[in-house]
């Protein structure tokens, strides 16, 4: 009976298997055989736009070890710095090369000089240095339109002396657009070129298309929000978690969308759409928020902008997709390394960075569980503790709304438990908060307690008092211990471990689904 079982469930799933095979050969067709030959090469990343407006800018050989350092993988210049191209020299660190827009002229009018630009910024540096792609000015159709019409001919210049040089297929070249260019972005499904630029866009993404190079957009949701307040909330710009009636659903598709770059992205595919071109993959060039703005920019904040460069990367690096591309994820470089403090008015415009000039972080970062990228964020191992010489009386009001309204687990400083000593208000009011803030995810602004608490990198655990954040082996050998015997219970198949994976896209997906298919009528059918 047992093997009679057997046999139809590996007929059923065998069929499943030839379904999902035929549909993949199917599927792999326009933009999502050149999805999957994109992503074949390199998975989504995150980079940083490295601006040079810093007072005492580090040197080319400091410039890279501090990239090193921070696990930079991918970065952009707005020019080809030969010294900073040097420096990075027999690194991993991948770079996309700009031309600034006051050489573009020159370029566009004559092939020696492109050929020669070509020469001296990518030839003599390529291979030792990684250079991806070139950017050939910056949001010229909408920041200098009278340089629009020698835009093309520059890029397609340049392309002739890459290829004369065979390097046409390691290096893509493109210019990156303000935002802009599209009109009426929401519902993305209506989004369209601003049909004034149609002369110079349609030839242009036709380049695009003929080369295999993406189309560069600079996407702000910070302006998005700004320019819209009252319409766009606050937390679709971050990122932040949304409950569905606060989603923005296009009427024409019913897609759902939960942040506002994801609605950008969609908007420039809907509009090369326009243009029956489908086939070019959109890459994000520049995109962040401002720590600091003038009273007129009142959402320039430390904590914004924490939020949504934190978000921002965990949600590339979660490889999630748009909801009209779920299985193509944009890479995206964020603006920018440093804040560039030789900027003038705005407020904002010298306040975008990741780090100060000295190289000290602005904030800190909280992207844990999204690898190694960008070594100074430690939420790894970060805990939320007390402030010296805060009154008692502050310290236990506090603490009675971290383990009342706040649900800390305040369970461990209970008497006679790990951490009830030492028995004073400002110990057990670090657990609590520490408590708190691993709960909250360590998410920005969860550890303040009205100014009273404080992130430290130092491991505030005790004897056997071992503090919710802490990486101590006992308290990890606790948690494998617990998922191993969860496992355990599921038949014995990891039925569970494999249900606890992370949601994944389009073909990947759906052989999860077939193998948690299969699992699951092996234990209906075995038990």
């Amino acid at each position: 009976m047992a093997d009679s079982k057997l046999l139809l469930i590996s007929s059923i799933f065998l069929c499943l298997l030839f379904s999902f095979t035929k549909g993949v050969a199917a599927a792999e067709t326009g933009l999502v055989r050149v999805i999957k030959k994109q992503q074949d090469e390199e998975q989504p990343f995150v980079g940083i736009n490295i601006g040079t407006d810093v007072s005492n800018f580090l040197s080319p050989a400091n410039l890279v070890s501090f990239l090193q350092l921070q696990k930079i993988t991918h970065i952009r210049l707005y020019d080809a710095n030969a010294d900073i191209l040097k420096a990075l020299s027999h690194t991993k660190i991948r770079v996309i090369v700009g031309v600034p827009n006051n050489q573009l002229i020159a370029i566009g009018s004559s092939n020696s000089t492109a050929a020669t630009w070509i020469d001296r910024n990518v030839v003599s540096f390529y291979p030792e240095t990684l250079i991806t792609a070139i950017s050939v000015g910056d949001e010229v159709l909408t920041t200098i339109p009278s340089s629009a019409p020698i835009l093309l001919p520059a890029i397609e210049s340049l392309y002739s002396a890459l290829v004369a040089s065979n390097l046409h297929t390691q290096i893509k070249i493109s210019t990156p657009h303000a935002a802009s260019i599209i009109l009426d972005p929401f519902p993305p499904s209506q989004a369209f070129f601003n049909q004034t630029l149609t002369p110079f866009l349609l030839p242009l993404i036709q380049f695009l298309s003929r080369t295999n190079s993406p189309l560069m957009m600079n996407f702000y949701p910070y302006y998005v929000f700004m320019q819209n307040k009252g319409v766009v909330p606050l937390d679709n710009s971050l990122f932040k978690p949304l409950t569905p009636s606060k989603e923005m659903v296009d009427p024409n598709t019913l897609l759902h969308y939960t942040n506002v770059l994801d609605a950008m992205i969609d908007a420039a595919y809907f509009s090369m759409k326009n243009f029956n071109i489908t086939d070019v993959v959109v890459l994000v060039t520049e995109s962040g928020w401002p720590s600091i703005g003038d009273s007129k920019e009142p959402y320039a904040t430390i904590d914004n902008a924490d939020t949504y460069n934190s978000n921002l990367i965990k949600h590339v690096l979660d490889r999630s997709g748009t909801p009209l591309h779920p299985e193509l994820t944009s890479s995206v470089y964020i603006y920018e390394l440093f804040n560039e403090d030789l900027r003038t008015s705005p407020v904002s415009e010298a306040n975008w960075g990741l780090f100060y000039g000295n190289s000290t972080p602005v904030y800190l970062l909280h992207v844990s569980g999204s690898g190694s990228f960008l070594a100074n964020d430690t939420t790894n191992q970060t805990y939320c503790v007390v402030m010296d010489g805060v009154d008692s009386k502050t310290l236990q009001a506090a603490l009675d709304w971290a383990c009342g309204p706040g649900r800390a687990n305040c369970s461990e400083i209970q008497p006679g438990e790990n951490c009830y000593q030492p028995n004073n208000v400002k110990n057990h009011a670090s657990y609590a908060f520490d408590s708190y803030y691993q709960k909250e995810g360590r998410a920005a602004g969860s550890c303040d307690f009205k100014g009273i608490a404080t992130i430290t990198t130092s491991d505030p655990s005790h004897g056997s008092c071992i503090f919710p954040g802490s990486k101590k082996v006992g308290n990890k050998t606790t948690t494998e211990s617990t998922a191993t015997n969860n496992d355990a219970t599921s038949g014995g198949l990891g039925l569970k471990s494999l249900l606890r994976k992370r949601r994944r896209g389009g073909v990947e997906g759906y052989f999860h689904f077939l193998v948690i298919s299969f699992l699951l009528m092996m234990n209906m059918m075995l038990v």
